[in-house]
């Protein structure tokens, strides 16, 4: 049992996922006015707090990631999603920081979320409450406050974790030395938008969706959650991409994309997604992502999110995500420079689209290395990492 903020908190292990769960005495606060207690966080560390506790790096993951940022996960068999960003020798390198990644508010592998099991022993389902990014890094903050770490000294993520990792810089600038939103945006677009109703109408429609309830059926929205799945997929390919395999699937008069699309790229062992993402938590946070506008709080301005912050931002596009196209980046660096911070804007040419974050691009390595050494200079931290 430790004591964050006057709040009990508890950690614990089983089955390879680690979690902290904070007491009734500390309720989270969610943007809709009600409270969510108790509160599980799942998450994982990598390498080691230094003493002055200045180290900290808090990675955000993707909508359908999880907190397994540089490890396999236990769970499901999969690889660690992130390799080439975090672990020894790499970007953010765990010989130098101390990484955390926890699996998000609402989402399916350890934390609080529909598929959690509520104070009445039964899974939450659709009773859990509405959440938006901004209660995700609340709890997220909690969690960072209960590991005895004031500032991090770098906050990143792609996709939905660029969103988080937005927030973060806005709702607790003296808490963030850095910043670095990759492939994101600071307002969910109209058509991001209609790609993710058209998963959720997908898993309500599907008969064993059993109106929220189907954990307590012993049943899950299998077919409904690939359709998601394809429709999320299809999004984070490059537009030639997309053109390539419908023209090559004319041709052979096949389907371009199959129903579960991970399916040949998953290891023999691994589970697949409509295993391992609950459906419930896709509804939940595609409608938080849906509702993020940064911008709303501040007057419709987003350079008011940012007014008279030190935070060190970096903002990375891809030339070819029309997931999050790069202007949507390049509209967050422009807010950026006129809230005075300190940003930098690197655009990335790449045929890989939105999900060029997890593949082998040495330009986008060798940029965010170079943001991450140069941030961690002006910290005091050091530049190479121990044994």
């Amino acid at each position: 049992m430790i004591h964050a903020g006057g709040a009990a908190a508890k950690l614990q292990a089983a089955g390879g996922v680690r979690s902290i769960t904070f007491d009734a005495t500390a309720p989270l606060q969610l943007s809709s006015g009600e409270t969510l207690s108790p509160l599980t966080l799942a998450f994982e560390t990598y390498g080691a707090l230094n003493t002055e506790r200045t180290n900290a790096v808090l990675v955000c993951h993707a909508l359908m990631g999880d907190q397994f940022v540089a490890s396999p996960n236990p769970v499901t068999g999969r690889p660690a999603w992130w390799p080439r960003i975090v672990g020894p020798g790499r970007p953010i390198d765990t010989n130098r920081f101390f990484v955390i990644c926890a699996n998000t508010l609402g989402g399916s592998m350890g934390s609080t979320g529909p598929g959690a099991m509520a104070p009445d022993a039964q899974p939450y389902g659709l009773r859990l409450p509405p959440i938006t990014l901004a209660d995700t890094v609340r709890a997220q903050s909690m969690l960072v406050e209960a590991l005895g770490i004031e500032s991090l000294f770098l906050v990143i993520g792609p996709g939905m974790g660029g969103m988080q990792a937005l927030n973060w810089a806005s709702a607790y600038p003296k808490r963030v030395f850095a910043c670095a939103t990759i492939a994101s945006a600071a307002k969910q677009s109209a058509q991001n938008i209609a790609f993710a109703e058209l998963g959720r109408q997908a898993i309500m429609a599907d008969p064993d969706w059993r109106n929220g309830a189907y954990l307590t059926h012993g049943v899950r929205p299998a077919k409904g959650a690939a359709v998601a799945r394809t429709a999320a997929h299809i999004a984070g390919l490059a537009a030639t991409e997309v053109r390539s395999r419908f023209d090559s699937a004319r041709t052979k008069e096949r389907f371009a994309f199959t129903l579960e699309a991970d399916a040949a790229q998953r290891a023999p062992t691994s589970a697949g997604y409509v295993e391992r993402f609950d459906a419930n938590s896709y509804l939940y946070l595609s409608r938080a992502m849906d509702g993020f506008d940064l911008a709303s709080d501040y007057g419709g301005r987003l350079s008011n999110a940012f007014q008279d912050a030190s935070t060190r931002h970096g903002v990375f596009a891809f030339s070819s995500d029309w997931r999050f196209p790069v202007d949507e980046s390049r509209d967050i660096a422009r807010a950026l420079i006129a809230s005075g911070a300190e940003a930098s804007f690197v655009e990335i040419k790449s045929e890989r689209g939105h999900d060029a974050y997890l593949a082998d691009e040495p330009a986008f390595e060798a940029a965010l290395t170079g943001f991450v050494d140069a941030a961690a200079a002006a910290r005091g931290l050091a530049l190479h990492g121990g044994v």
